[in-house]
């Protein structure tokens, strides 16, 4: 270690400059340093040489190290690879930073303008393995001992900033602050440069400074003129952020961090959160660095019944406006939520300040997010070309819930640095900008598990980032419209092109759907299709119809003595049950003609599903082309839980014949036996109005094709099925109706039989001041959802309430529990032969650790684990990691300790202590971050059906209004319609595969909650066990036996539907 009592002031500079936690801190320390060494700061890759040559500092040695490891790649060329070219980047986020350091070691001559003069955003950001890797590669760990050293990878934005900004003050970027960019300035004349326009007015030198490259990491909200960009829209989504003040005490080092946690799958702890402070949340996370970090997504509702928005806006900004939010209940807000996921055990919350000196605490609107069109553009000008790039927020503005956000600004960064290169290689600019945007299609589908795994091997080439990489699939003509010439006309895009298409292609589609459905009812006796309204209404040709798709189901000679009403209310049944085509209208539209639309439609829906299909093709469970077969099995999985809950409520009334069935009932003539019983799918009987489809059940409001949602028997707005409680919009399979109020719920609000307290009581209080967290809250709040159990489990271990009314130290807790294990915590058990504590441990974690992604080794590999951390020298090179003896919380300790058989093993074993947690934290955070997308798509979905329903009703209500149009008018509306039902049915039809997503995710928490139970019965000596002891162990088996059975069914359903498409796809190539 260097002598403290060294007198080269460039030393004290240094270190001052290492250690500096504010941004002034940095520019001061930095500049003094350059003073020091008479050098002159922005001077490009050669300053970082001189400060180099010139500071022969111990301190440093290992800093320049990992920087020549980097800057000597070959793709840099020794800094001469873009040595002639001039950029500016916009913005000192940490994607614009990194976009700034990798230009300055190719070379270039970088300027970086921001507005702000210091770094002050506390919020966490979540780090994949190869951001780790590069910032480790560029010293992060010598600026920020602290970095990635807990169970979970994160760093804050603000210290983030801190050490990209050292390294590029260190390579020689020349940095502005406070100064803002308001645009482009374009060449006066041949010879002279583009310049930029910036506010206030800056000095002389910036100024006049002429650059060919502009990238933009200025955040979502400035995009350079010329750019397009998209906005992607789901349904309300409010998020809140809160930055706790993090004291660094032994106890709050104790609390388990939460890398996740989603209503999607873990509806027993939002319930109970619910419950105990009338909170109601999407999701949460918890995160500790700098700050505690919370952030979680909030219904709108629970807010405004709880007063942290004054009045219910349509408008987004409106609502979230800082006018219409009250601070006070924010904060309350706040406080109790982190309270409640924390136990209570951070103590006193007191929040961290802002950069204006505030609470750090605030609510923001993430429904919509905005995606640029393209990620390059080139404009030329006087024969001076301007590469344009975009980077970070700019860019993609990220799904936060997914932590994608700083990994893929890393890749777009890299990306940018990359066109850069090729474009100073003399690459013409069209190849350049067709590169560019097959890269950034490649973007938004990265995740850690599709790219490269040997994350050391990654650099500026993209082909060691991305594996299969195609560089040509976006052609150079395809991006004529990028190249902005001022000289040359506009290029035209060929955007009428659909519209001619339309009309051309409109006048036949009526036809080929009569068509089509003449083929397929051809050779049934009596069946005639000559159009398509009245050929349908004795209900014969679409019971054909329904029996060449899926034969077998009822012989053309049954048919002869239904009646129309009864052939046509089986046909829609078995529609729905056999081929997954839910209904538009009813028997009765049918029969009668009065809609000839919704017939059009309904029809349709068959023509685009099956006119791919070979005739007679089997089952449809097995998984035709075009078919849904995920509707098909959401609508079987809704009837089951149907049939379950009426046999529980008839057992529950005494026999009595339950509500829903009641309702459900319609006169025996008008629905035949079926094979499969199911709740009752059948028209209104005689007595009730034709166009029953017309108008919603519950609103009674008009109801138009595209806007018919059907469940249960009934027809619906969308808008309008939804939880009763919640306002959830509800999915098949995931909700019940309660036979007592008739009113329908989800699964997670649904009222038990003989409980009818609960709707009411899962409101939450109706006071508007939020309970004050106080001892007795902490001690009765259900468990963190930490791994391997997700949340609270819905029935509590019987040890789960002593551990929540005695506070125990974690040594104590240990000793408690090896004391329930074994009644001499010195001793193996007879009549067992000793064995050593690693054999037992990789024993039982051998069998029940299999699936978390954890590689199991034999007890010599785990002996020389720890042998090699404790052999590891104390002072360590910085690329290797600070471990820390993480704290365990109670319910995992417990769990490995029973793993284990004995509570000295983990203790032994540090190392495969630490390796346990944070694999455990990673398969919780795929398992988040995957719920997080699953629900972002289905509100995206949501937002686009709902735009199809009032495009619909428009071109609806033309069809209806314009009887006496020309036909082809009339054929032309038709197709739009029809295309928009098509467009309809296939978001439907992806709806209904994330639904089945969301089972996977809710059986798999739900085994895993129930598993955790019956260990701790099973555990127990069983002379130690009481009758209700044996009683519940039973109740939990049989529980988790149904619970394994459903993911059997839902596996092979999914293996037979695998297996179909397989054999589809080899059809329709042969």
């Amino acid at each position: 270690m260097a002598s403290p009592t060294s007198t080269n002031p460039a030393h004290a500079h240094f270190e001052s400059f290492l250690q500096a936690q504010l941004c002034q801190n940095v520019l001061s320390s930095f500049q003094g340093l350059c003073q020091a060494l008479g050098l002159e700061p922005g001077g490009g890759l050669p300053q970082y040489h001189k400060i180099k040559a010139q500071l022969n500092y111990w301190s440093a040695k290992s800093l320049w190290a990992k920087l020549d490891k980097r800057a000597g790649q070959p793709v840099y060329q020794q800094g001469q690879a873009c040595a002639s070219t001039q950029c500016l980047v916009v913005g000192a986020g940490p994607c614009g930073l990194r976009a700034a350091v990798e230009l300055a070691l190719l070379g270039a001559r970088v300027v970086l303008v921001e507005k702000r003069t210091k770094f002050s955003r506390h919020n966490v950001l979540h780090l994949w393995p190869f951001t780790i890797h590069d910032l480790r590669g560029l010293g992060a760990k010598k600026f920020y001992g602290r970095f990635c050293t807990g169970t979970l990878d994160h760093i804050s934005i603000r210290q983030l900033q801190l050490l990209l900004l050292k390294v590029a003050l260190l390579l020689g970027v020349e940095i502005h602050w406070g100064v803002t960019f308001t645009g482009l300035q374009p060449p006066t004349k041949k010879g002279s440069g583009w310049r930029a326009q910036l506010q206030p007015k800056p000095p002389a030198q910036l100024a006049n400074y002429e650059f060919d490259v502009l990238i933009s990491a200025a955040g979502g909200k400035f995009v350079p003129e010329g750019f397009t960009v998209r906005e992607m829209r789901g349904k309300l989504a409010i998020g809140i952020t809160a930055n706790f003040v993090n004291g660094r005490t032994v106890e709050e080092a104790q609390v388990p961090e939460i890398s996740g946690v989603a209503r999607i799958y873990n509806q027993s702890f939002f319930q109970s959160l619910l419950k105990a402070t009338g909170i109601d949340l999407e999701n949460i996370v918890y995160y500790k660095d700098d700050t505690h970090y919370f952030v979680m997504t909030a219904k709108k509702q629970c807010l405004l019944r709880l007063g942290v928005l004054r009045q219910d806006w349509p408008e987004t900004d409106r609502l979230l406006g800082s006018a219409n939010v009250v601070p006070e209940a924010l904060h309350r807000f706040a406080r109790a939520a982190a309270d409640f996921a924390t136990h209570g055990k951070l103590g006193k919350l007191e929040f961290a300040q802002d950069a204006h000196g505030r609470p750090d605490v605030s609510a923001f609107d993430f429904t919509s997010m905005m995606r640029a069109e393209s990620a390059a553009r080139v404009q030329e000008k006087h024969g001076a070309c301007l590469l344009l790039e975009l980077v970070g927020d700019c860019l993609v503005e990220p799904f936060w819930p997914l932590g994608t956000g700083v990994a893929r600004g890393f890749l777009a960064a890299f990306d940018a640095a990359w066109m850069v290169k090729r474009w100073a290689e003399g690459a013409g600019p069209l190849e350049v900008l067709a590169e560019r945007e097959s890269l950034y299609q490649l973007l938004s589908q990265t995740t850690p598990e599709n790219m490269h795994r040997n994350v050391a091997q990654y650099g500026l080439d993209p082909a060691t980032r991305y594996p299969n990489l195609n560089l040509r699939s976006v052609s150079p003509n395809q991006v004529r419209d990028l190249y902005d010439v001022v000289a040359k006309e506009p290029v035209q895009r060929s955007d009428q092109r659909d519209s001619g298409q339309l009309a051309t292609g409109s006048v036949g589609a009526q036809e080929d759907l009569l068509h089509w459905c003449q083929e397929q009812t051809a050779g049934y006796p009596g069946v005639h299709v000559t159009n398509l309204l009245s050929s349908w209404a004795d209900g014969l040709a679409l019971c054909a119809l329904v029996n060449r798709l899926r034969p077998g189901l009822l012989e053309p000679a049954e048919l002869q003595g239904m009646g129309a009403l009864e052939a046509t209310a089986w046909a829609l049944k078995m529609a729905e049950h056999e081929l997954g085509i839910t209904p538009v209208l009813s028997a009765q539209a049918v029969v009668a003609g009065s809609d000839p639309l919704g017939l059009i439609a309904y029809l349709s829906h068959f023509h685009s599903a099956f006119k791919n299909t070979p005739q007679n093709p089997g089952p449809v469970s097995q998984g035709l082309p075009g078919t849904s077969s995920a509707v098909l099995f959401l609508g079987k999985l809704q009837r089951t839980l149907q049939r379950t809950r009426a046999k529980e409520n008839g057992e529950d009334a005494g026999g009595k014949k339950p509500r829903l069935e009641v309702e459900a009932e319609t006169p025996s003539t008008e629905e035949p036996p079926v094979p499969e019983p199911a709740v009752p799918l059948t028209p209104p009987s005689h007595h009730q109005e034709a166009s029953a489809e017309d108008l919603c059940a519950l609103c009674g409001e008009h109801l138009y094709i595209l806007e018919r949602f059907f469940a249960d028997g009934r027809f619906y707005h969308r808008s309008c099925f939804c939880c009763h409680i919640c306002e959830a919009t509800l999915w098949p399979g995931s909700y019940g109706q309660h036979p007592g109020d008739g009113h329908f719920y989800c699964l997670q609000h649904l009222p038990q039989p003989g409980h009818k307290e609960d709707a009411g009581s899962d409101r939450g209080p109706e006071s508007q001041d939020l309970p004050t967290p106080g001892e007795d809250d902490m001690t009765s709040s259900p468990p963190t959802p930490m791994v391997p159990q997700e949340g609270a489990s819905p029935v509590p271990s019987p040890s789960q309430p002593a551990r929540r009314l005695i506070r125990l130290s974690s040594p104590e807790r240990r000793r408690l529990a090896s004391l329930n294990l074994t009644p001499d915590p010195d001793m193996e058990p007879p009549p067992k032969p000793p064995r050593s504590c690693s054999a037992l441990a990789h024993q039982a974690l051998e069998g029940s650790f299999v699936g978390w992604g954890l590689q199991i080794h034999n007890p010599q590999v785990l002996m020389a684990m720890e042998k090699g951390e404790e052999g590891r020298p104390s002072s360590s090179e910085e690329e290797e990691e600070e471990e820390e003896d993480v704290a365990l919380d109670s319910n995992m300790e417990q769990t490995l300790l029973a793993f284990a058989k004995n509570s000295g093993t983990m203790d032994k074993y540090p190392t495969w202590k630490r390796t346990l947690l944070r694999r455990a934290k990673e398969e919780e955070m795929k398992r988040f971050c995957k719920a997080q997308a699953i629900q972002r798509r289905l509100n995206e979905i949501e937002a686009a059906l709902r735009e199809l329903e009032a495009e619909g009703m428009k071109v609806e209500l033309a069809l209806r209004n314009q009887s006496s149009s020309p036909e082809q008018q009339k054929a032309l509306r038709l197709e739009q319609l029809l295309h928009l039902v098509q467009k309809k049915n296939s978001l439907v039809s992806e709806e209904a595969e994330l639904m089945i997503m969301v089972q996977e995710l809710n059986l798999e928490d739900k085994q895993l909650q129930l598993d955790q139970e019956l260990r701790s019965y099973l555990n127990r000596e069983e002379s130690l066990k009481t009758a209700a002891d044996r009683q519940t162990e039973d109740q939990i088996l049989r529980k988790l036996v149904d619970v394994v059975n459903q993911r059997d069914a839902l596996i092979r359903f999914q293996e037979a539907r695998r297996l179909s498409e397989l054999a589809s796809g080899t059809g329709t190539q042969g």
